[in-house]
């Protein structure tokens, strides 16, 4: 880590023997470290690229872009760019058989429900399900189009199906129909709760 190091040994010295999941605290701090260099590097492209194609744009706008870039490079990290920090770090494994892939719902999930650790259900179905709710918030703020409603949903769908689908080649994650469905339902949340907004 290079942001996040010396807070992170504070915090393992601490809980590390206290918490069962200390992993899952590890990958937190990790993906919050790689969010913050990539958000850097993003921002000074953003800065270059509004220098040589200046075009008509809002304060609004460009914290909206921040915000959603940001979300996205956490839920990258998170979920599939989880084992290396640079992108030489990972390697694709291409002759995995499709027999990995979960094609069948909610029979992974039913199997959590009735397993030993009520974290990893909740993880598994609420975290799904939450972690797409910004996507459907956010992505209609950045739109400078006309849009419809089940396109942003389909966004959240296919943007879901990138996620497994990387998972699978990069072997950092298992890929599961089930994690498709809840992440679709999270946008589907994500853009209501956008309608529901107050108008300005």
């Amino acid at each position: 880590m290079i942001f996040l190091n010396s807070i992170y040994q504070q915090v393992y010295n601490h809980w590390a023997g206290r918490i069962n999941h200390f992993p899952l605290i590890r990958l937190i701090f990790v993906s919050l470290d790689k969010t913050i260099f990539y958000m850097l590097l993003f921002v000074v492209l953003r800065i270059i690229w509004r220098k040589f194609h200046p075009s008509k744009t809002t304060w609004r706008h460009e914290f909206n872009l921040f915000i959603f870039t940001i979300y996205l490079l956490l839920l990258f990290c998170l979920t599939v760019f989880r084992q290396g920090y640079f992108p030489w770090d990972f390697h694709l494994y291409l002759h995995r058989s499709l027999t990995q892939i979960n094609l069948i719902p909610l029979v992974e999930t039913w199997k959590l429900q009735h397993g030993k650790s009520i974290v990893d259900l909740l993880y598994n179905l609420g975290g799904n399900i939450l972690w797409f709710v910004p996507f459907g918030y956010l992505r209609p703020k950045i739109i400078q189009k006309p849009y419809r409603g089940w396109q942003i949903i389909l966004q959240g769908f296919l943007l879901s199906v990138l996620i497994e689908s990387l998972q699978f080649i990069l072997f950092t994650g298992v890929s599961d129909i089930d994690d498709v469905i809840f992440n679709t339902l999270g946008t589907t949340i994500g853009y209501l709760i956008y309608c529901k907004r107050p108008l300005r």
